[in-house]
């Protein structure tokens, strides 16, 4: 039985991870991830975060107004620790650990600031050669630091990140 070749417009959505701090987010890093989830939406791409607050859910809350959709990855068990804007919110029980779920999820990811937490989304995301694009880090954070995977580009504002993001996507696709 033959089958119609698949069209561009017949592929899934990519998914683009949006990740940053939590609680401890600034006011500009939130805006920042409410506009950037906004764009990135809606230009039909599902989010995938953390699930939590600050940069997560910010994202997920402008992912929302253009009515995109957000996946939040929260660590722990209880469904009701997700921020609530997220479309959909899986507890992993998994902790920091799912961090890695969050990246393995993403064909690109976003770093909107820096935290702990995003450091090892990052780390995670350019050993295993996920695009990864920073958002508002300092100049020389990631100075330094070698090794196998692929290295993250600097964006200047969301506008460039999206571009960015999305130049990634098309390269791959």
């Amino acid at each position: 039985m033959p089958t119609s070749p698949v069209t561009p417009a017949d592929r899934p959505p990519a998914y683009v991870g949006v990740v940053g701090p939590g609680a401890g987010a600034t006011t500009g890093q939130v805006g920042q991830a409410r506009e950037l989830g906004r764009s990135l939406a809606g230009r039909g791409l599902v989010l995938v975060t953390g699930g939590l607050d600050g940069v997560m859910d910010a994202a997920a809350a402008g992912c929302e107004e253009v009515g995109g959709v957000s996946l939040g990855l929260l660590p722990g068990s209880d469904r009701t620790t997700a921020g609530p804007h997220h479309t959909v919110s899986v507890p992993t029980g998994l902790g920091e650990l799912r961090n890695g779920l969050v990246v393995r999820a993403s064909d690109a990811v976003v770093a909107v600031g820096p935290s702990w937490g995003t450091l090892s989304e990052v780390a995670l995301a350019c050993r295993t050669g996920v695009p990864v694009v920073l958002l508002g880090w300092p100049e020389h954070a990631l100075e330094g630091i070698g090794g196998p995977g692929r290295p993250p580009v600097r964006s200047a504002s969301v506008t460039e990140a999206v571009d960015l993001v999305l130049e990634t996507l098309q390269r791959s696709s």
